[in-house]
């Protein structure tokens, strides 16, 4: 019985020394992220569904510290994603409660990157697992793979550019089931006021679609 408890003890113990890199970087990663308290975007969205033929529109993002997130199209009509899925990461890093898992090294457009899996601790939470792909040298999160209870798995891709220095994308990429995701209702209004008069045929089309967001400028921290 001694025995049997000494050997959960050092196999606790090693458990807890394996996981202490990734919590170490999470938080050197949140430290970075902290410096933005808010921030103001103009932005063009792309979305690109196969059924769906949108044009690129002009959009603006918002974010305020810690959990305020928008995005505008001209008008005012928000399009945020449906069941709390979002393309800003600042907000569950920063203030989700989650268990970081190790996972590993891999290599992201021929560039190192540390894999860390965070696993929510909030009971109800709509967020199953998010899987991180962390430039470690730059603190920059290039790469994220959600699994929700609404939405099923999505993908965001990030590029980054001048505003690298606050871990803010020049770059977004959304890519998703067109069978799990619930798509904005803006965008879905858009798409139907383009179809009102069109008869659009989706079977045999692909399940794959893209929300992509290329912002144009960011104005940070100034209240």
């Amino acid at each position: 019985m001694k025995k049997t408890i000494f050997t959960l003890f050092i196999l606790l113990g090693f458990q807890h020394i394996y996981a202490q890199p990734g919590d170490v970087l999470i938080g050197k990663l949140k430290d970075k992220l902290a410096k933005v308290k808010d921030y103001f975007a103009v932005a063009q969205l792309k979305t690109d569904v196969a059924f769906m033929k949108l044009p690129i529109s002009k959009v603006s993002v918002s974010y305020k510290y810690p959990d305020k997130f928008e995005i505008k199209k001209e008008g005012g009509v928000s399009i945020l994603p449906k069941g709390g899925m979002s393309v800003n990461l600042n907000s569950l890093i920063l203030e989700g409660n989650y268990v970081v898992i190790p996972g590993g090294n891999a290599v992201w457009k021929g560039a190192p990157a540390v894999v860390l899996k965070l696993v929510p601790t909030t009971e109800g939470a709509d967020l199953i697992i998010l899987t991180l792909y962390i430039n470690e040298a730059d603190l920059l999160i290039k790469k994220a793979i959600a699994t929700t209870k609404q939405n099923g798995t999505y993908e965001l891709e990030l590029d980054y550019g001048k505003y690298a220095q606050w871990g803010l994308p020049d770059n977004v990429r959304m890519l998703f089931n067109t069978k799990e995701f619930s798509l904005p209702k803006a965008v879905t209004l858009e798409y139907e006021g383009v179809a009102k008069n069109k008869k659009v045929e989706k079977k045999g089309l692909p399940n794959k679609g893209v929300i992509e967001i290329r912002y144009l400028s960011y104005v940070i921290n100034k209240g």
